[in-house]
């Protein structure tokens, strides 16, 4: 296992799902009181918040937030599950400044959420000496496995699309253009766009790569001591 990048700050605790009651918010039980904890992640995270399953969760860096804690990991008995949307683009990052990510290589500067049309990218990557293309790319956090494939999104996704096009036009303009696919769980054994839940980024997926749009989907080192980058997994499709 590699040294994690990102490492989880002091005072997390294992607490008890109870449910999810709004888009940023699910409740949980803490030394057998209910607390509230605030959840970054939009998605459906299909299949992983049950009625007792064990969470992992870290203290609010600001003490004057009214959530005092963030969902950071799901702790199904098989895997520790990280649904913490603010990973991949932080772990992207990191990634580059500690040189373990092949597909950077060569690049010197990266600038971070910079704007694209209507929207922003996460990620543009330049080098110093001209000598290689502007590099864009865009990060997603995937949390859902299917039959040992790990799958994006977990839900319709219009912003997904959206940057699938965006990229595509990057693409058209001469740039080198990547998706980043952090798979915070350990039982994929390769990736692909989830057809059977939103059909329609599948096929546009499929029409970026030809497009000449990069996929790298790497898997999470995830555990207490925080989260490192994986084995690269290789592209299929997911049915």
């Amino acid at each position: 296992m590699s040294d994690p990048l990102i490492i989880y700050p002091e005072g997390c605790r294992k607490a008890v799902f109870i449910k999810r009651y709004k888009r940023f918010t699910v409740e949980a039980y803490l030394d057998g009181e209910v607390v509230g904890v605030h959840t970054n992640n939009t998605g459906s995270m299909l299949g992983l918040l049950r009625e007792g399953q064990e969470i992992y969760i870290s203290p609010a860096r600001n003490p004057a937030r009214k959530l005092k804690w963030t969902l950071e990991v799901v702790l199904p008995s098989f895997s520790w599950i990280g649904v913490n949307t603010a990973v991949p683009n932080r772990i992207l990052q990191l990634a580059f400044e500690a040189g373990v990510l092949p597909e950077l290589s060569g690049y010197t500067h990266l600038k971070r959420e910079v704007k694209v049309g209507k929207s922003r990218l996460d990620g543009l990557f330049t080098d110093e000496s001209g000598r290689l293309p502007d590099l864009w790319v865009e990060c997603k956090n995937v949390t859902l496995v299917e039959d040992e494939v790990a799958c994006f999104p977990d839900a319709q996704t219009e912003r997904g699309r959206k940057h699938l096009l965006e990229l595509m036009d990057l693409a058209a303009k001469g740039d080198r253009v990547a998706l980043f696919f952090f798979v915070q769980r350990n039982d994929g054994n390769c990736f692909g766009p989830a057809d059977f839940v939103d059909p329609e980024y599948a096929v546009l997926f499929y029409e970026a790569l030809a497009a000449g749009v990069e996929c790298w989907a790497y898997e999470a080192e995830l555990s207490e001591a925080g989260i490192g980058v994986g084995r690269k997994l290789a592209l299929t499709q997911c049915r």
